[in-house]
């Protein structure tokens, strides 16, 4: 007997859709497992052009943690526990909103070729382990997810994009996601100074697999600008001043972001 019961329907974006509207981030989780074991399987058809409509919130999510503005975020020092603490459920909400913007991604956009879908799966299932292994090492030291504020600046730039697959995958994973791959190395390196290594293993995890899921942004990106006949870096600027995305600050990490597929163009850019 498997467990493929638990996502509601056998078409992949339909199940996408199930699972992004669930609200509980345990279950969330286990639904994207589930749908992903189903589809390696082969018991997960596609139909790439069938018509969704949503039934309930998206995305789908518990009551807490309460949202506020970035700035009313709180500090984050590494001395005590609950600093450190406060520092990876800032970690688990990125991942479990990286988890509900893959899946969205995945349902949302009709039309595309199959790979694109079988893509974006990969990441919801893989940003949903992100957030069960952060979730789980922030039990381990005393607090739950929702126990702490946090901020919702990747999922407006989701909701920004919901109109045009080409801004999403601008702004989204190339840009946004993409501040992951400078911002971990730094984190990693405070955490370990803390002496919490189980953290630092975890996020050493997440960079290797967040290259990918930035590379697949930067591969889709670039076929929609060969097929809309765009050139890739002139509609990116005008992309990023339409849809308002923040302005990138170094330091760059930028052999990730050469192993993620940015051209050599882009990142002499960033220097």
């Amino acid at each position: 007997m498997t467990d493929y019961p638990m996502v509601l329907s056998p078409e992949l974006r339909a199940s996408a859709l199930h699972c992004l509207l669930e609200t509980d981030p345990a279950a969330k989780a286990r639904q994207v497992a589930a749908m992903a074991r189903a589809h390696a399987c082969g018991a997960m058809l596609l139909d790439a052009g069938a018509v969704l409509d949503a039934s309930g919130a998206i995305p789908g999510r518990p009551p807490r943690p309460e949202l506020v503005a970035p700035r009313l975020v709180g500090r984050r020092s590494m001395v005590t526990i609950e600093g450190r603490a406060m520092l990876i459920h800032a970690l688990a909400h990125i991942e479990f909103n990286a988890t509900n913007l893959a899946l969205d991604a995945l349902w949302r956009f009709r039309d595309m070729p199959a790979d694109y879908y079988t893509d974006w799966l990969r990441v919801s299932a893989e940003e949903a382990v992100h957030f069960t292994l952060l979730a789980a090492h922030l039990q381990s030291l005393g607090f739950q997810y929702g126990d702490f504020p946090a901020h919702d600046s990747l999922w407006e730039m989701v909701d920004k994009t919901r109109g045009d697959v080409l801004a999403r995958m601008a702004l989204v994973p190339r840009t946004l996601e993409a501040r992951g791959l400078d911002a971990i190395p730094p984190l990693r390196a405070k955490l370990a100074q803390a002496g919490d290594l189980a953290a630092a293993h975890i996020l050493d995890l997440i960079l290797r697999e967040e290259v990918g899921h930035v590379e697949i942004g930067n591969r889709w990106y670039g076929y929609l600008c060969r097929q809309r006949a765009l050139e890739p870096r002139a509609i990116y600027a005008e992309l990023a001043a339409q849809y308002e995305a923040p302005v990138l600050k170094g330091p760059f990490n930028l052999e990730a972001r050469r192993l993620a597929g940015f051209t050599e163009e882009e990142l002499d850019a960033m220097r």
